[in-house]
């Protein structure tokens, strides 16, 4: 066993029990805090003032909301399978506060006179754990929108599968470069290992493809196609009121603390101090310190977040499905490949003298360059104009609107398609759509 995991195990249950209660504390609060903080900074992107009545500066809003969503009627449809439906919810949120078990928030500290890490536990393959057990919470919206006996509920749940584990292969492949860089799964070996210089620096292309997939992930806009409004009503919890709808909309923040927290311990160094300040202040990596740059680094992804679903459109589910597959999972095969080759290169001697004898240097700018590739993707394509053949409409056809693809707008004149069995044919009627 590794030093670092040796740490673990070892506490009494009282510490491991408070352990717990305060990693619950702080998930509920920072959801608290975060569903403030999205209104207020979505607010004054659109003009607007966000709540500011209920608190000082509105911060107990969120708090309101849930006493608000506690006291609702709770309603069961007709149609819904009774035990699946209750239990849906259920299966959401406990994945979400499970995979906080083995997030390392600081160093060995004091814990009321016991000697612990700020860490409820580790082990060998701890990132394969969050991602497993996040992978649980799919159920529960799968199940919540079959259960629900309601067609706009199951195609919110079928779309959620499909896009979560299309974006879970991409973000799995993502870590693979970091585990092969920290050679371990382990996290708190692998904030360890990013003690000189973070893994975001090093490994820039897995940290992008990382945080696009995250969003997919949490179903978060530009990705919320599960609860697409315009054509789902309210996705996969169309049918869900009172304390099992505050259930899901929880379980959301909380993965968006989830993906946020293991991006910071993956990437960006963990607990660890930022801009090198342990450099000019000793003690910035000891004590509770650490907990508050880990926080911070937190609360940055979480703006992220705020910032995408204040300024981006949603995207077209086949576009966005199509850059899972063709764009992020590829690229990430491709990155996976240089890091190995320029691993084994290193263990090689090849990088021992000569120009260029830093390795971190090469995977630096061969990240640049992959990543410069990746953005190149997000621009999208032109839809290729149909072409539409005049002709004359043979008796017994059908008028069918044009395809969007016909370049038809609005208030312009469209050609009409004629279908029939034998053929299809078109002719200019010259009448606005408009």
């Amino acid at each position: 066993m590794n030093e670092s995991l040796g740490l673990f195990g070892r506490d009494p249950w009282w510490v491991v029990g408070l352990k717990t209660l305060l990693i619950f504390v702080i998930l509920v609060l920072l959801t608290l805090f975060n569903i403030w903080w999205e209104r207020r900074v979505v607010a004054r992107m659109q003009h607007r003032i966000g709540p500011n009545v209920h608190g000082p500066f509105g911060l107990l809003q969120s708090l309101a909301d849930g006493v608000k969503l506690a006291f609702k009627e709770d309603l069961i449809p007709k149609a819904a399978d009774k035990v699946v439906f209750v239990l849906a919810p259920v299966i959401v949120v406990v994945p979400a506060f499970v995979t906080f078990s083995v997030i390392p928030f600081g160093p060995e500290v004091s814990f009321f006179g016991h000697d612990t890490p700020l860490q409820l536990t580790d082990m060998p393959v701890a990132v394969l754990f969050v991602m497993a057990i996040a992978s649980i919470g799919i159920y529960g919206i799968v199940l919540g929108g079959w259960s629900s006996g309601s067609t706009y509920s199951l195609l919110g749940g079928l779309r959620s599968s499909a896009q979560m584990i299309s974006y879970e292969v991409a973000m799995g492949l993502a870590l693979v470069a970091v585990f092969m860089y920290a050679g371990s799964m382990s996290t708190s070996e692998i904030v360890a290992a990013q003690d000189d210089l973070w893994f975001g620096l090093i490994l820039l292309p897995s940290f992008v493809i990382y945080a696009i997939a995250m969003v997919g992930e949490t179903n978060r806009a530009p990705f919320d196609l599960p609860e697409a409004e315009g054509e789902l009503v309210g996705g996969f919890h169309t049918e869900y009121s009172s304390l099992k709808f505050a259930l899901f909309f929880l379980a959301e923040y909380i993965n968006m603390a989830t993906v946020s927290a293991l991006a910071t311990t993956l990437f960006l160094g963990g607990w660890h101090a930022p801009f090198w300040i342990d450099e000019v202040w000793a003690g910035a990596n000891e004590g509770y310190w650490p907990v508050l740059w880990f926080f911070g680094k937190v609360l940055g992804f979480i703006f992220v977040f705020i910032w995408l679903r204040g300024s981006l459109p949603r995207l077209r589910y086949d576009q966005f499905m199509a850059f899972g597959w063709k764009r992020l999972i590829p690229v990430s095969l491709v990155w996976i490949i240089a890091v190995a080759t320029m691993r084994a290169a290193r263990n090689e001697g090849v990088f021992d003298e000569g120009f260029g004898s830093n390795p971190q240097f090469w995977m630096i700018i061969a990240g640049v360059v992959l990543v410069v590739l990746l953005l190149t993707f997000l621009v999208p394509e032109k839809d290729e104009q149909a072409e539409v053949e005049t002709a004359t409409p043979r008796t017994g056809g059908f008028p069918v609107p044009p395809m969007p693809a016909g370049g038809a707008v609005r208030g312009a004149a469209a050609p009409l398609v004629f279908r029939s069995e034998a053929t299809e044919t078109v002719r200019d009627s010259g009448v606005s759509n408009g």
